[in-house]
């Protein structure tokens, strides 16, 4: 996925080191993805062997924010920057995205639009961080406490599922009118009809053999799974500044211990993500070294990151205009 950054910042980096970073490998994705599968299996089976007592209620919080790490394997395939192969990228981020319960054209252009317009309030608009008004205060608490989602019904209407299901209908949503090329919108329609078949299926499938795993297994992880990758993705721009053409004022970068670093497939590199979308997120690490001169420091940790968060967010409750100053290097764009 190519995206315009030519009126956006760029750090310094010389085209030897960059050409480097930006070498992509089947090896370094199929390794991350067998990992991840792995721990998913061990605690979904541990899960499954407690089903029936309150233990159960642990591994499933455990094994829901394992399966939703699928929205970062959705996020790198879908960069191409996950695998070398396209085939491998591909599958994966079909995968993903149906994991994630995200219909795969509508996300491929609405997140081409996020790094060429990140954190645009006008047209064009970034549909993938401003659906959530800064005042929400009571949405963005929900969204940190474990299956806060399911209480965040008043939100419905506005969930990832019923746009699919408008999708499915035929209807041209907002977001498919102002994102997605209108010969690109029948396979938004057709994937958005293939993923609501499957959740009906899956349902059909659990009322026929009278259990509620099916379901608890494969649909609901987004609802009672999904802390960590909230707590995560708040992380990227939350508090920051709108409508500038810096990553460094919009985009924030965060040291996370090697657990969550791998649940997020170091996406907590965000800046350097959003300033070099080619380079594979686990070259990210490689990339902060050589540009951190030129860029703010990094919050230390996720309590140091919502730190500055938390009382932001509040405030730009009261004021939506507030933002978190951001201290800068002394260095020339290029």
């Amino acid at each position: 996925m190519k995206v315009n950054l030519e009126k956006w910042y760029r750090c310094k980096i010389d085209n030897q080191s960059l050409i480097e970073l930006t070498k992509k490998s089947d090896w370094q994705g199929i390794k991350h993805i067998l990992i991840w599968v792995v721990a998913l299996v061990i605690s979904g089976y541990f899960a499954y062997l407690t089903w029936g007592t309150w233990w159960a209620v642990f591994w499933f919080l455990i094994y829901g924010n394992i399966f939703i790490a699928s929205n970062p394997v959705w996020h790198e395939t879908g960069h191409k920057t996950a695998f070398k192969s396209d085939w491998l990228n591909s599958t994966f981020y079909h995968i993903g995205s149906f994991m994630f319960n995200l219909e795969p054209i509508r996300w491929r252009w609405s997140h081409f639009n996020h790094h060429s317009h990140t954190l645009s309030t006008a047209n064009p608009y970034d549909y993938e961080i401003q659906i959530t008004k800064p005042t929400d205060l009571i949405y963005f608490f929900l969204l940190l406490i474990p299956g806060g989602s399911f209480f965040s019904f008043y939100k419905l209407f506005y969930s990832f599922h019923v746009e699919t299901i408008k999708h499915a209908l035929g209807f041209t949503t907002k977001v498919m009118h102002d994102c997605i090329p209108e010969k690109q919108r029948p396979k938004c329609r057709f994937w958005a009809r293939m993923h609501v078949i499957l959740w009906i299926s899956i349902i059909l499938y659990s009322i026929l053999i009278t259990s509620w795993l099916p379901i608890i297994y494969i649909l609901c992880p987004y609802f009672y799974g999904n802390t960590l990758r909230n707590v995560f993705d708040i992380m990227q721009h939350a508090g920051l500044a709108n409508n500038v053409k810096d990553h460094r004022l919009s985009t924030r970068t965060v040291i996370l211990n090697p657990i969550f670093s791998f649940l997020y497939w170091h996406m907590e590199y965000h800046m350097e993500h959003h300033m070099f979308p080619t380079v594979p997120s686990y070259n990210l690490p490689k990339l902060h070294k050589l540009i951190k001169d030129q860029v703010p420091p990094p919050n230390n940790g996720i309590w140091d990151a919502y730190k500055e968060i938390i009382p932001a967010v509040i405030r730009q409750a009261k004021d939506p205009n507030y933002k978190i100053n951001v201290l800068l290097p002394n260095t020339k764009n290029i």
